[in-house]
């Protein structure tokens, strides 16, 4: 059956659509939604066999690959990272916003995910409707790049475009408007100071 194709409104999110993405990702769905950078496809941190069904989808064994938490603030994040105080002061500078950080993983996320990972990717994006999403949902999603094969525009930006590719794939595709094509800034906060691993849309020089 494919995917249902649901269209909210950034600016003003409408709850009863919002209720029905949660219904998906509480029933084990994969959905497709927008953020401040790239498209992101996510499911529920609790459903297992979600979390499989991403990483089969992605190509991706989850025991080794880090998967990125999408938040909804930063209150958010002490359960499932450690955080030092120059970090979380650094993150409050920049969050909501296109970054994400690599932490120490807190205990509670190598028992969830099966995983013997000690670090995790926090996400808090400027953006409505994910941030929406986990705080209806009451937990955080795993969330990963909607990429595409196209080697000169690497992540896909129409919503129609990826409904049409992944709508076998996936149980809800959200259209809330054309996205970017470059995905967020990738900060390691795993050694002594922040190191940016990938520059992406957010810019991390004005904070360090």
């Amino acid at each position: 059956m494919s995917a249902q194709f649901l269209k909210i409104f950034p600016q003003n999110p409408e709850m009863r659509k919002i209720a029905k993405v949660i219904e998906v990702l509480q029933s084990g769905g994969l959905v497709i939604y927008p953020t401040d950078t790239v498209y992101g496809l996510g499911c529920d941190i609790h459903q297992v066999k979600a979390v499989e069904r991403l990483a089969q989808l992605k190509g991706l064994n989850p025991k080794k690959n880090n998967f990125s938490f999408i938040c909804y603030d930063l209150s958010h994040i002490a359960e499932y990272a450690r955080v030092e105080t120059p970090i979380f002061k650094l993150m409050k500078k920049v969050l909501p916003g296109a970054f994400t950080f690599i932490l120490p993983a807190s205990s509670k996320v190598p028992k969830m995910l099966d995983t013997p990972k000690k670090t995790v990717g926090i996400r808090v994006p400027d953006h409505s409707i994910p941030r929406i999403i986990v705080q209806e949902l009451g937990n955080p999603i795993i969330t990963t790049s909607i990429k595409d094969d196209d080697e000169v525009l690497e992540y896909s930006t129409d919503p129609e475009l990826i409904y049409e590719k992944f709508k076998n794939q996936v149980d809800l595709v959200i259209d809330g408007g054309y996205g970017q094509n470059v995905p967020s800034t990738i900060v390691d906060c795993t050694g002594d100071s922040p190191v940016v691993i990938r520059e992406g849309l957010g810019d991390l020089t004005p904070f360090l």
